[in-house]
Formats: C-alpha cells, structure tokens, sequence
C-alpha cells in the first residue's frame, strides 16, 4: 500500500471555503479512479506549535499499491485539481510538501 501525504500553505486570500472546495475535489476521486482505499482531508490539528512551519491543511490518500498512486497521478482531472492547489499554495509549489510512504 502507498500512503500519498499532500500538504499545502494556503496563501491568506485563499478563503475557508476555496480551501474546502478544493479539498473536497480531491475526496472525490476515490469515486472515479480505481486502487484509492481511503482518502482523507482537513486542517492541520497538532498542539505541537511551529512544527506545522505553516502547512494549513492537507490531505492522505492511501493507495493499493504504486501503479493505482501512478495511474492517479497521470489522471488529468487530479492534474487539473493540482494546478489548481499549486495557484492556491504560498509561494507555488514551495507550498506544497508531498510524501510517499510505502506501507506493508
């Protein structure tokens, strides 16, 4: 199983509702593209202060295994949806962190 972590550093313009609407884009793939087990999403909770070094909100979306993660990421509709989180992020694509862990 492949756990795909996005987190995202909204820019402040960005508003609650943008930030929803884009996370609930990406919820609703698991509905269209075969190998997503569970999507997850929401704000960043962590009592832990300044660890978060601002990432906002995010999203985990856990796959069967690499082909289904590679087969998403391909996919133009969440290409469309990335472009999208990339224009939304503080600073471009520096405001968004992605990571991959492999799950046995």
């Amino acid at each position: 199983m492949i756990r795909h972590c996005v987190f995202i550093r909204f820019r402040t313009a960005v508003t609650r509702a943008e930030r929803d609407e884009l996370l609930g884009e990406i919820t609703g793939l698991q509905g269209r593209l075969p190998g997503i087990v569970s999507v997850h999403s929401g704000t960043n909770g962590s009592p832990e202060v300044g660890m978060d070094q601002g990432f906002t909100e995010g999203f985990i979306i856990d796959f069967t295994g690499s082909t289904d993660r590679d087969d998403y990421l391909a996919d133009a509709e969440h290409q469309r949806i990335g472009t999208r989180i990339v224009a939304a992020a503080q600073g471009g694509s520096a405001g968004v962190l992605v990571f991959d862990l492999e799950i046995d």
